[in-house]
């Protein structure tokens, strides 16, 4: 099994996912990690070839749903909305932060350091 990291730009995520889905290829896993901003992660698989697409955005930037394409990517998107803080628009089912019973907001966000 071999494992691809393709870094893109955060206006060609769509266009990447489409090709990707006429491919054949299926959304495994989106997962988000706390840097300078948030680096997400669209993992994807077909026979074995797995393919990752991955985009850093900052708590400003606005990125598109991926779930008119992948249904179940609701899910992921509605977690990484809620528990990091991206901006994610036009999720095809979102809870609007309120997925999770939690006492704070976006608690895996990275924090600012006080001086």
């Amino acid at each position: 099994m071999e494992q691809n990291i393709k870094v893109i730009q955060t206006g060609e995520l769509l266009s990447q996912v489409v090709t990707l889905k006429h491919d054949g290829y299926r959304l495994v896993a989106i997962s988000a990690t706390a840097k300078e901003g948030i680096e997400l992660t669209y993992s994807f698989d077909k026979e074995y070839d797995f393919i990752n697409i991955r985009l850093e955005i900052d708590g400003e930037t606005e990125i598109d749903s991926i779930s008119s394409l992948f249904s179940y990517a609701f899910l992921y998107e509605n977690e990484i909305k809620e528990l990091f803080g991206a901006k994610i628009k036009n999720i095809s089912i979102d809870f609007n932060n309120q997925l999770y019973r939690i006492p704070v907001q976006t608690p895996f966000a990275k924090k600012e350091e006080k001086a």
